[in-house]
């Protein structure tokens, strides 16, 4: 192949809807003509590519973007909640009056068994 990529070549693959082929072949490469009508599909598909790999690099950055807004959010979160048992770590919460009460029952009755 040439320094340039051969026009009917790439308007061929593309009419065989070959896109792949035709990026292979120097589509991108390729410096089609706007005042040129030969040139037309030829613009229009390099025109469709920038937008896709445009539209697929804003996904990306988003995904990553969202990626280090939850890491961040976890790290927050996990700097607000100690660990269990570390020095300075909150008591747990105290039981509802009747969960306490249930609990002292259940303490007595096991204490009572015990020999």
């Amino acid at each position: 192949m040439g320094s340039s990529p051969d026009r009917l070549r790439l308007l061929a693959l593309l009419h065989e809807d070959d896109l792949d082929g035709a990026l292979e072949a120097g589509l991108m490469d390729y410096a089609a003509r706007a005042d040129d009508p030969a040139d037309a599909p030829l613009l229009a598909a390099q025109r469709r590519l920038r937008t896709a790999w445009a539209a697929r690099e804003r996904h990306r950055a988003r995904a990553a973007r969202l990626a280090r807004i939850a890491a961040e959010r976890e790290a927050r979160r996990r700097a607000a909640v100690p660990a269990a048992g570390a020095p300075g770590a909150a008591a747990a919460p105290p039981l509802p009056p009747a969960a306490a009460a249930a609990l002292a029952r259940a303490r007595a009755r096991l204490a009572e068994r015990k020999p």
